[in-house]
């Protein structure tokens, strides 16, 4: 053998073993960036459309909610209606409220528009129709020590009234949501197929919405005008943050290829120095 033979040999030796070896790890590693890289893309992407989500819902309401107060639709329509397409207009109603089926609705108001707030109830009670039907009336909110004044309906209207509410579209129960207590008329929710359990079953038809009562005189319970109009939107923030993920888990992958492509006995050099 030549010695030019030899040295080629010599290089050839060399750089096999120089050469980084490629394994499952190494692999795995470069799958899992990737696949975390589509996973950040994907969650920008989920908070581009929320945010559409978040502006089309605040538009609706400074839309709706500035409207002078109409009609409530009749019983007869009530199938028909969207609770989306109503949430948050303005309504007026005239009829009677039951308060012997009053329903006491866990919630927190940390950023009250009234004097009251923090952990309490809000008061709900079937209204009457004049034209027919029922309606469940948030009539405002009540703090927990003075929950047990309201179980009853308190100092609840009496006789024929007309109110103006704002609709709410149904509050949806999940997994960890307690059953309704109807011994103690307590619930969690404000959603009218739930809220209806606690009725005769003859009571009538059921509006699929719920609605809040408009604030009365300061310091009356229960405080109405408790209806948040105000949304937090940081979904822009939140996306710009998933997409920068997105654009330095590349950077890191290939800086971690480049140097798994560096000559193995250059890298022990380096060390030794």
């Amino acid at each position: 053998m030549s010695d030019s033979e030899r040295s080629e040999n010599a290089q050839m030796a060399d750089a096999s073993q120089t050469r980084p070896r490629w394994g499952f790890t190494q692999i795995s590693f470069v799958v899992f960036m990737v696949g975390l890289m589509g996973l950040f893309i994907a969650l920008g992407t989920w908070q581009v459309e929320r945010l559409a989500e978040k502006e089309a819902l605040i538009a609706a309401v400074e839309t709706r909610f500035d409207l002078a107060p109409q009609p409530f639709p009749a019983s007869e329509d009530w199938d028909a209606l969207d609770p989306q397409e109503l949430d948050y207009a303005r309504f007026e109603l005239t009829g009677t409220f039951d308060n012997s089926y009053t329903v006491l609705v866990f919630t927190n108001v940390p950023d009250p528009a009234g004097r009251y707030g923090g952990v309490g109830y809000w008061v709900m009670a079937p209204f009457f129709l004049d034209d027919g039907g029922i309606v469940w009336i948030n009539r405002g909110f009540v703090p927990q020590a003075a929950a047990a004044d309201f179980a009853d309906g308190g100092a609840a209207p009496q006789g024929r009234v007309t109110i103006e509410a704002v609709t709410r579209r149904p509050e949806q129960a999940n997994s960890f949501t307690p059953e309704p207590d109807l011994a103690e008329g307590r619930e969690w929710v404000r959603n009218p197929e739930r809220l209806s359990a606690f009725l005769d079953d003859a009571a009538g038809p059921i509006a699929p919405v719920t609605l809040d009562r408009v604030a009365g005189e300061p310091g009356e319970l229960p405080q109405g005008g408790e209806t948040q109009i105000t949304f937090p939107n940081r979904h822009l923030e939140y996306a710009g943050t998933w997409y920068l993920f997105a654009v330095i888990t590349p950077i890191m992958l290939g800086f971690w290829l480049w140097r798994q492509r560096r000559p193995r006995n250059l890298a022990h050099e380096e060390k030794d120095n």
